[in-house]
């Protein structure tokens, strides 16, 4: 009796292999998977951030007293930048962050200064965005870091982004304010 048991345990068990053999494997998932429509990821250039050194420094004085070291009322800078690009057809918005520092000098107090930065994009000699920002910060005694961030420049969106000479320049600027420019 314990064989005809045995032989049908044997028989049962011989049944569910085979049947385990024809369920779907792991690369019959995989041809399915791959056979489906796969949505295209389309990647757009996105400018590098460039800083020119002499617009990375900022230097405010008192009163007739340009490049007096003692007349210095603060000094700030850019450390790192980086930028994250968005695209649409027609437009590619850029945004911009810095990490910049600002120091008070011996003529300096604490207080609320007015930095200002002028954020442009070229491509090639071309300025194709140009808009200068009064950037407010606030300047404890010694000084502190900063995070600079201008989330909307915009730009015309070509195929593919922009194009490969088209760079983002960041820096500090003391000339007359200008006013949001965009040209295609």
């Amino acid at each position: 009796m314990f064989g005809k048991i045995s032989r049908g345990l044997l028989a049962v068990s011989f049944v569910a292999v085979l049947a385990s053999c024809n369920s779907s494997s792991p690369t019959e998932g995989l041809t399915a998977q791959a056979q489906q429509p796969v949505t295209p990821v389309v990647q757009a250039y996105c400018p590098q951030v460039v800083m020119l050194e002499q617009d990375a420094i900022h230097r405010a004085y008192a009163r007739g007293g340009q490049d007096n070291p003692e007349k210095l009322l603060y000094q700030a800078s850019f450390g790192d930048v980086t930028r994250q690009c968005t695209a649409n057809e027609t437009t590619l918005t850029i945004n911009v962050v810095a990490q910049g520092r600002i120091v008070q000098g011996p003529a300096g107090a604490p207080g609320q200064v007015s930095l200002p930065i002028l954020v442009e994009v070229v491509d090639g000699d071309n300025v194709i965005y140009s808009q200068k920002v009064a950037f407010p910060v606030e300047i404890p005694a010694g000084g502190t870091q900063f995070i600079f961030n201008k989330p909307d420049v915009q730009i015309p969106n070509a195929v593919g982004g922009a194009s490969r000479f088209t760079r983002v320049r960041l820096g500090f600027d003391d000339g007359p304010a200008k006013k949001p420019a965009r040209r295609s």
